[in-house]
């Protein structure tokens, strides 16, 4: 992938160029900057037909995005925090969305050289080379018994009150932690049971994700247990409940806490 190639070539700098600021204090790297071209360019040619919403190109006046009926959401490097601080724990994420839905998603880590994809009703999948054809099937399946073999995802960076009235709740709870939208990815891979995030992400945050998730038989609510849309008017999400197959119960326990 173009996009994966030039991150690379950035992150294999000693030091990273051209870090920018964003409005919201996250930063802007050359290796965003550069994903988002390679991204755009590489869509634009093959689907002319179909939008595309980028995170590093969100500036689309709702007026003229509120009539497309299927468009690319892109995030052409999520976890930048993660690629500044040289942890390898940063994604590509491209989804497609028809009506107000993702049914297709691929998550790329390229220093691992990771992959996660599914497409609806063709479940989901995993390759650890990056290769399709090393891919296999996963299964947002993990299960425990008692409360010390509940796993329970922590974002490294974003954790809020209602994620630690959490842990208070359950302190015995293992915990993983992971950058950007690996942490997702270890739900849909049967690895974790919660992932409860209660401060903002953005549409191209979790539309990936969310397919993955949800093909590999999980599920990505809000925090008041209502379908997760998208192109909405405002692109911020509200809080967001992941859970594996068997998570029915922490959705409405989180519910009952928020």
């Amino acid at each position: 992938m173009d996009a994966s190639a030039r991150i690379l070539e950035e992150y294999d700098k000693e030091v990273p160029t051209d870090i920018d600021w964003k409005s919201d204090e996250s930063p802007l790297t050359a290796a965003d900057k550069k994903a988002h071209e390679a991204i755009q360019s590489g869509l634009t040619a093959s689907f002319p037909e179909i939008p595309l919403m980028s995170e590093e190109g969100r500036d689309i006046p709702y007026a003229e995005r509120s009539g497309w009926k299927k468009f690319w959401c892109v995030d052409p490097m999520d976890g930048t925090k993660e690629f500044i601080k040289k942890t390898g724990q940063f994604t590509v994420n491209i989804a497609l969305i028809v009506g107000n839905k993702p049914v297709f998603g691929m998550i790329y880590a390229p220093a691992a050289s990771l992959l996660y994809f599914a497409e609806q009703a063709e479940g989901a999948w995993k390759s650890e080379t990056g290769s399709l054809s090393d891919a296999v099937q996963i299964h947002a399946d993990h299960t425990y018994t008692r409360e010390s073999e509940l796993t329970i995802v922590a974002s490294r960076d974003h954790a809020g009150p209602g994620v630690q009235k959490l842990f208070e709740e359950f302190p015995k709870a293992q915990t993983q932690s992971m950058g950007s939208s690996l942490k997702f990815c270890l739900i849909a891979d049967g690895k974790a049971d919660l992932y409860y995030r209660d401060v903002p992400t953005f549409e191209w945050d979790t539309a990936a994700a969310q397919c993955i998730v949800v093909e590999a038989g999980g599920s990505i609510v809000t925090d008041k247990g209502m379908p997760l849309r998208y192109n909405k008017e405002n692109l911020r999400n509200p809080g967001l409940i992941t859970v594996g197959k068997h998570g029915s119960g922490w959705i409405s326990l989180i519910k009952n806490m928020v």
